[in-house]
């Protein structure tokens, strides 16, 4: 079962990279399922995602608070919106369809938009 949750992380981080050369496929949510495969199936694989520069604090700012940086939430509603422009000019004839996306679009970036932002982390030494 192990090397299949490991086999599953690697997936959804491979999904994720080409989703950061492809504008309408998202990173995120495939590296946080990642991470959260890895965490149970291999804690050095969990690490490396934790301590790499690009999605190493989104994911942190995920699990410490379900935050999402302003940055992330800009990117991910405009590219929502970009993406239902294209299924609307462009996606099935069915309007009930067409319909039925924006729906879920809408959905999702209510969603995105209602998490909190992350805290800025400062030390809290009462000395310092």
């Amino acid at each position: 079962m192990r090397l299949l949750t490991l086999a599953a992380a690697w997936l959804l981080v491979a999904i994720g990279l080409v989703g950061v050369f492809l504008p309408l496929l998202p990173t995120t949510p495939f590296i946080i399922l990642a991470a959260a495969l890895f965490a149970r199936s291999s804690p050095r694989f969990e690490q490396w995602l934790l301590d790499h520069p690009r999605f190493g604090q989104p994911l942190i700012d995920w699990r410490r608070e379900g935050a999402i940086s302003s940055r992330a939430k800009i990117a991910s509603v405009s590219l929502m919106a970009v993406s239902y422009v294209i299924v609307w000019f462009v996606g099935p004839p069915q309007i009930w369809l067409k319909l039925l996306v924006g729906a879920i679009l809408v959905a999702c970036a209510a969603f995105v938009l209602t998490r909190p932002g992350p805290r800025l982390q400062t030390t809290s030494d009462p000395e310092a």
